[in-house]
């Protein structure tokens, strides 16, 4: 009717004033989410849902409105149980995507499974080298978080923009989770090669058992590189400084990826009467972590998840307050996949097609949470790292120096840098033992003793080298069927990700 006429006008201009939306997607999500609910865990369900529920809010309230996320949440542990899990989920009830594991032992036999089921798996640990062979058995793991070889792009720019020559790696190996084995494994491939490089594994248990040993080797080597637990850290840089090796002909760093914040705010100080010598040796000190964002939207993002973390009241642990990389990672992981999503649905794809999803996840750039987010074409997320240095000696604070941009291996020269720290002298040789003093050792016997004491000798060497033959023989017997145990043992362990450290 005419009288209607204006009225459908003004509703047909209504309708060109809204917002276009950018996606008419329409579908249902199954998400297992597999992280352990042991709130020991910086990456435990009660610290990281927050952050996958908050990125549902947001996607619901913007172009992907259409698309409605289940999340199901189980406990992976560091073990078995993730992969339990996964195959006791009903055949028509599988999901259309995976978000965890974070332990690389638990990560490996479930993303071997979801991709012979074509479910993709996202993931913000799952950070060994192993995982970056994709074909065949990882074919479907896409890494949101910067693998540890991502990380190790950091010390090999180091190395070839400074002109290091050689390392000394001492990390700490407690022969479970593994997490400063792997991470030190990711330094190990990229250098050893092209540089001088010795690896030293430690036992968390007995840590100072192994310093005569690791300070013996540290005096050949200008660049000490370390993944050990805070207090071991402070330890050997003590020892370090009362031995005299803390100079300007050798380099210390240490790895602290998961919680960095605590960097800068005097982590040499424990309220002993060590803190003074500990802060001179800790000027010698460099930490290499993830760059922090400033980001307005990541701030409100940590305000939140401080908020919920309140409100859980979950346990506090070492670190476990902060605003680390898995609740970023997770974060940006839900809406990553959303975008591949819809490509693949306008492609004309099924939701199904995990393959196809996947790929359309990898060699990308897309706005997240704290920043851009790029992934490279083997669905791994490349890593912006910083160098963090003591530039004030009176108080002992850090503060970032360097940044490292993994996209395109760009260094940033912040202005706390100072050229001259990074600039090695040259490297002491090794402590000789003392001279023998020429009057003594019998040099001064007369021709006749010395006859006397070499034949004795000569027969002392003949009659020891039957006895060492024979037991010689028994030794390496015993020894072979040993080493036949422990590496079919290490052949188990190691054989879940394939890593080749253990040959190092």
């Amino acid at each position: 009717m005419p009288c209607f006429a204006p009225l459908c006008v003004s509703a047909w201009l209504l309708l060109l004033a809204l917002p276009a939306r950018t996606s008419a997607l329409n579908e249902s999500v199954d998400v297992l989410v597999l992280l352990p609910h042991n709130d020991s865990y910086i990456f435990s369900v009660s610290r990281v849902s927050p952050a996958l529920e908050y990125a549902r809010r947001r996607l619901s309230a913007g172009p992907f409105a259409g698309v409605n996320f289940t999340l199901h949440y189980m406990n992976s542990n560091c073990g078995m149980e993730a992969l339990f899990a996964l195959v006791d989920v009903p055949l028509d009830k599988r999901p259309e995507l995976i978000m965890g594991p974070v332990c690389e032992y638990a990560a490996a036999p479930v993303v071997r499974v979801a991709s012979h089921w074509n479910i993709p798996v996202i993931s913000a640990g799952a950070l060994a080298s192993g995982f970056s062979n994709k074909q065949p058995e990882y074919a479907l793991l896409t890494r949101i978080a910067p693998s540890y070889l991502k990380m190790a792009e950091t010390f090999a720019a180091m190395f070839a923009h400074f002109g290091w020559t050689d390392a000394h790696l001492i990390y700490h190996d407690d022969k479970e989770e593994r997490n400063c084995y792997f991470t030190m494994e990711g330094v190990h491939i990229l250098l050893d090669g092209q540089y001088d490089t010795v690896a030293f594994a430690v036992d968390p248990k007995d840590s100072a058992a192994h310093f005569d040993e690791i300070f013996k080797i540290m005096h050949s080597y200008q660049v000490v590189i370390m993944c050990l637990h805070a207090d071991v850290v402070r330890d050997v840089m003590l020892k370090a400084h009362r031995r005299g090796l803390t100079n300007s002909s050798r380099l210390f760093f240490n790895i602290e990826l998961f919680n960095s914040s605590s960097y800068g705010d005097g982590s040499w100080r424990r309220g002993d009467k060590y803190d003074d010598e500990a802060k001179a040796a800790y000027a010698f000190l460099n930490t290499v972590t993830l760059m922090r964002s400033t980001k307005p939207e990541f701030v409100d993002f940590s305000l939140e998840m401080r908020k919920s973390q309140q409100k859980t009241g979950v346990d506090n642990c070492e670190g476990c307050n902060d605003i680390n990389m898995f609740m970023e990672g997770f974060h940006d992981a839900l809406l990553l996949y959303a975008l591949a999503l819809d490509e693949a649905i306008k492609s004309g794809h099924s939701k199904k097609n995990g393959k196809e999803i996947s790929h359309r996840m990898w060699n990308r750039t897309f706005e997240g949470i704290a920043g851009q987010v790029s992934m490279d074409a083997n669905g791994d997320r490349n890593g912006d790292f910083s160098v963090m240095s003591m530039t004030n000696q009176e108080t002992g604070t850090y503060e970032t120096v360097l940044n490292y941009f993994g996209t395109n291996g760009s260094f940033q020269i912040m202005p706390g840098f100072n050229s001259e720290r990074f600039i090695l002298r040259g490297a002491p040789k090794p402590p000789t033992p003392e001279p023998t003093n020429k009057s003594s050792g019998g040099l001064g016997l007369s021709a006749a003793t010395g006859i006397i004491v070499g034949g004795l000798l000569g027969t002392a060497l003949l009659l020891g080298f039957y006895f060492f033959r024979k037991n010689y023989r028994i030794t390496v017997e015993r020894r072979t069927r040993r080493e036949l145990c422990d590496g079919k043992h290490r052949q188990l362990r190691e054989d879940s990700i394939r890593s080749n450290f253990s040959a190092a």
